[in-house]
């Protein structure tokens, strides 16, 4: 009776709470049994694991030695990265993963590739060479706490470079360019010539366009005519490398946080930063669709390498002149991709690079491949019509509960919202009281000096608006993101306006910063006003 009652017993359909654990179940239980049935990571990337499904978004920054790959990260996080360089040669080496952690500390490549909860296992097959030049770079701060961030090698020219590195440069990029979220591409305004390395790693990144992003760094160090000059020769280069008709977006800009070389272009900085910091900071709210995105773009893969595997092993000899059939076949591929697109009604774009496959037919024994199992590729079928249809309505309530978050936040991301540097910020109405009482204060020995300054900009009961207060700011050429930093750490009791004290703090942090000395997260009790000190007892 309870045999009976076991076999006529239903499986309870599995609940799915999220976007995440819905693409984790359907890769699971209908697309890896269908890439191990056909070798799909033989030919194509190695299977997913349920790290890539639960990381962070990550940011794959790419371009040329000395571009300002590792200032921009470093600009981005407002804090040295552990183990990196900064320096006019190719001082980056190694691919180093930047990501949160408690303590700060470099990770080795060996090390990270055993990590079960960091999504770097698959990078295993590159080998040894290419492990010894990959670490992660773990440290506490707030910007990694919602992304992480990828540093490349910087990207030489001539054939030398490519024979020393080791390893396959360009297929590493190519498998983080395949699990990464965005892709900053980094151009110098004095070095816009494409290597041929460079061309090779750009190719890499190709069936990935939609991730991409091009910055023209170091912006700051041209005129307008010349900047105009410089923009059009890299939109020039940029056609003859993609390809395409279709124009990318390039941010132009100054990351880092040093004063303005050339400020004439200061208003479009400001602007372009704005948008590529929107773009970074929305991140986290698409990441569920860029997951969902990317594992339909593997199904469709996996079913054109089902059908081309299936092909191949039907037209295979039984016995004889097996090796002059496989020659045939793999130079005949261009027309065997044309049939199986119009016996399936396949897409053209669905199908892998020719060349490429060609390459890697030639050391496989085709007598192996499977043919085409249906139950397998109806499951896919269901993945593709069905089940991803099943989620959107979650994934629509997951982007509507996202709405309400701040995206990342911290770093450079803090700066570019605060005060009178953010597009038309409301300032409140004129509160609070100054007091004249001086105590132990580290600004009072240059204080008479920015008491001079404070009253030549005309200020308004004792306060300077933040207009006035912004155009003065501006003239040190600092970025707005930095500049944010200093108002968000002047402005102590959150007015919108500056008294003499917090101008004179203002002014203090705005020389520590041109001295080229960091800003410290929150106000130290040293520098805080001696009447905002009192301010701050009384409430507590």
């Amino acid at each position: 009776m309870s045999r009976w009652g076991r076999k006529d017993a239903k499986k309870a359909p599995e609940v799915i709470r999220t976007v995440t654990e819905g693409l984790k179940s359907l890769y699971r239980q209908k697309l890896l049994p269908l890439e191990q049935y056909y070798g799909f990571h033989d030919f194509h990337s190695a299977s997913l694991e349920d790290a890539d499904f639960d990381n962070k978004p990550m940011v794959l920054v790419v371009g040329q030695y000395s571009t300002g790959k590792t200032t921009f990260i470093k600009y981005l996080l407002e804090q040295d990265i552990p183990g990196s360089r900064v320096g006019p040669e190719p001082t980056t080496d190694c691919f180093t993963a930047i990501m949160h952690g408690d303590v700060e500390g470099v990770i080795p490549g060996n090390a990270l590739i055993v990590d079960p909860n960091k999504p770097f296992r698959k990078l295993n097959p590159f080998g040894n060479t290419f492990l010894n030049r990959f670490q992660c770079a773990q440290m506490p701060n707030q910007v990694l706490e919602s992304i992480s961030i990828i540093d490349t090698p910087g990207i030489l020219s001539g054939a030398k470079q490519r024979v020393s590195r080791g390893y396959d440069f360009p297929a590493v990029l190519r498998w983080f360019a395949e699990r990464v979220d965005r892709i900053i591409l980094l151009f110098d305004a004095h070095k816009l010539e494409i290597s041929d390395e460079f061309s090779e790693a750009i190719g890499a990144l190709k069936g990935n366009e939609d991730k991409l992003r091009v910055v023209l760094n170091k912006a700051d160090m041209v005129g307008t005519q010349q900047l105009m000059r410089v923009y059009g020769a890299l939109m020039w280069s940029l056609g003859k490398v993609f390809g395409s008709p279709e124009v990318l977006r390039v941010y132009i800009g100054s990351f880092w946080s040093e004063p303005l070389m050339v400020t004439d272009n200061r208003k479009l900085f400001e602007l372009e930063e704005e948008d590529l910091f929107n773009d970074i900071q929305n991140l986290p709210r698409n990441a569920a669709l860029r997951k969902l995105n990317d594992l339909v773009k593997r199904a469709r893969l996996v079913r054109v390498h089902a059908h081309i595997i299936s092909y191949l092993k039907q037209e295979m000899p039984s016995v004889f002149r097996k090796d002059n059939k496989k020659k045939n076949l793999i130079y005949q591929l261009p027309v065997i991709f044309s049939k199986i697109q119009l016996q399936y009604n396949i897409s053209a774009g669905d199908f892998p690079d020719c060349a490429k496959m060609q390459e890697q037919l030639m050391v496989h024994d085709f007598s192996k491949f499977k043919t085409l199992k249906p139950n397998l590729m109806s499951a896919l079928d269901e993945l593709l019509s069905g089940d991803i249809a099943k989620l959107m309505p979650l994934l629509r309530q997951e982007e509507l509960e996202a709405t309400d978050q701040p995206g990342v936040q911290g770093g450079a991301f803090l700066g570019t919202r605060v005060g009178p540097f953010i597009e038309g910020d409301p300032f409140g109405e004129e509160n609070g009281e100054g007091s004249e009482e001086e105590e132990d204060w580290v600004v009072n020995k240059d204080k008479p000096k920015y008491d001079e300054i404070f009253y030549n900009l005309a200020p308004n009961e004792g306060k300077l608006s933040g207009t006035k207060a912004r155009d003065w700011m501006v003239s040190s050429r600092l970025p707005n993101s930095v500049l944010g930093r200093i108002w968000k750490l002047s402005d102590v009791d959150r007015d919108g306006m500056l008294d003499d004290e917090e101008f004179a703090l203002a002014s203090h942090l705005i020389e520590v910063k041109l001295d080229g000395h960091g800003l410290p997260p929150e106000l130290p009790t040293r520098l805080v006003p001696p009447s905002k000190r009192r301010q701050k007892g009384s409430d507590a």
